[in-house]
């Protein structure tokens, strides 16, 4: 049977029954139903052999434009909200237009973002960053201390466990950039967290961390110490430039492979203690509800995971056959990628593409299949595999198991129907 995606304006219909999670899972670009409106023809006289205009005239000089931004043409390429999806703007969500991008980096200003108090805007001469608690000596950071520590470089991805949240009870959500756009990856600086707990000296007893973050909703998470001494990163610059204001300025923490809740932005404190704190993150929010009514909770790590961004509905086929290329992403909390398939008939069977540019832990993965397309319908997926030998499901595989209560940790297999004129649609194959 298959279950085919609505318009988005008939979306307005589901959200009394989604409107009480606020899920955070993904919507339809405002006004938009999905469909890409076809290119438009280009200008007669800039086009060969004409000299075109632009080679007429002298641009820009340096320094004109002192900051740098993509070109006027690429202006469609941004972050995008959904206005119904959360109570307050304040406390919601922006996601990663995941369509419009290829290779693993995702570019500063186009990361997504997740507040549940808005920005803190903070001044760095002012910040602080405290660590106390079951340690042998409280200790107080400037940013500029921090940056006195030796300093490493990873690259990540930070995805919400609410990423695919709205597909729990089938297809929702006509856009990539929706229902998978809660993820960036990016190259982290910064000093391994183990450093500072170093300098401080951890108690004998001391099993868990509390971190909290510098905004008014005073977000905060319980971290386990031994994933703290591991590969937890306090950093302060993102794809080598400064953290931006709304992924954390002027210092987060990384925790790799782990849902992006526990990355606390704006890090001012860090306690040490010998058990968990059971905040409102980690007990109304961020469990995963079961059918029976109880609730998984600590569900930290990603598992693995995979989404096929072009063609998608915001990136349709613009040609009616022959050579395609189909690219995706793929990424897990486990480790490394280490295989990723790819179905042209919804699963039944499968090629394995081919992964192109760095495959690093707890990183995207990029992945490439190329095909000769006849015009036929097309059912696209893609299945992940990481190191560990875990093998991405089903969303059937998934529900059997968990039900259709839970928002979180949603990582089954996605399928795109594309029409033989190309248009591409969220839909399932049950």
């Amino acid at each position: 049977m298959l279950n085919k995606n609505r318009d988005q304006d008939a979306g307005l219909s589901r959200r009394s029954l989604l409107g009480k999670s606020l899920a955070l899972g993904g919507a339809a670009v405002a006004g938009a139903t999905g469909k890409v409106a076809a290119t438009e023809p280009g200008n007669p006289a800039n086009l060969p052999p004409n000299v075109p205009e632009w080679s007429k005239t002298l641009g820009d000089g340096v320094a004109v434009r002192a900051y740098g931004k993509p070109s006027k043409h690429e202006a469609n390429v941004i972050r995008r909200d959904v206005e119904w999806l959360t109570a307050s703007r304040e406390s919601s969500v922006s996601f990663t237009p995941l369509h419009e991008l290829d290779g693993i980096i995702t570019p500063n200003g186009l990361c997504f973002e997740r507040h549940h108090s808005g920005i803190a805007e903070l001044d760095p001469n002012d910040y602080r960053l405290m660590i106390h608690g079951l340690v042998d000596k409280p200790l107080m950071f400037t940013l500029q201390d921090l940056e006195r520590f030796p300093r490493t470089n990873r690259i990540y991805f930070a995805e919400c466990a609410a990423n695919s949240g709205m597909e729990w009870r089938g297809a929702q959500m006509n856009a990539c950039q929706f229902t998978h756009g809660m993820i960036h990856n990016v190259m982290y600086t910064g000093v391994p967290l183990r450093v500072l707990l170093e300098e401080a000296g951890v108690k004998t007893n001391a099993k868990w961390l509390l971190l909290e973050g510098a905004d008014s909703a005073a977000m905060t998470r319980s971290l386990p110490l031994q994933k703290a001494l591991d590969d937890c990163l306090i950093a302060f610059r993102m794809n080598g430039e400064r953290l931006r204001p709304e992924n954390g300025y002027p210092v987060r923490i990384c925790v790799p492979g782990w849902e992006a809740n526990m990355w606390v932005k704006w890090l001012r404190r860090i306690e040490v203690g010998d058990q968990p704190w059971h905040h409102r993150e980690e007990t109304s929010k961020y469990t995963d509800l079961l059918e029976n009514g109880k609730a998984r909770r600590f569900t930290y790590v990603m598992d693995a995971k995979s989404v096929i961004t072009n063609p998608s509905p915001q990136a349709p086929l613009k040609h009616k056959k022959g050579f395609t290329v189909i690219s995706g992403i793929a990424w897990s909390g486990r480790g490394k990628i280490a295989r990723v398939d790819v179905s042209l008939d919804g699963g039944r069977n499968w090629r394995t593409a081919r992964l192109d540019g760095p495959v690093l832990d707890k990183s995207m993965a990029r992945f490439y299949a190329e095909f000769d397309w006849n015009g036929q319908e097309l059912f696209l997926q893609s299945r992940a595999i990481d190191e560990t030998g875990y093998v991405q499901p089903t969303k059937d595989e998934l529900r059997k198991v968990r039900g259709v209560n839970s928002v979180y940790h949603n990582n089954g297999i996605q399928t795109w129907r594309v029409s033989p004129e190309g248009e591409v649609e969220n839909v399932e194959i049950a």
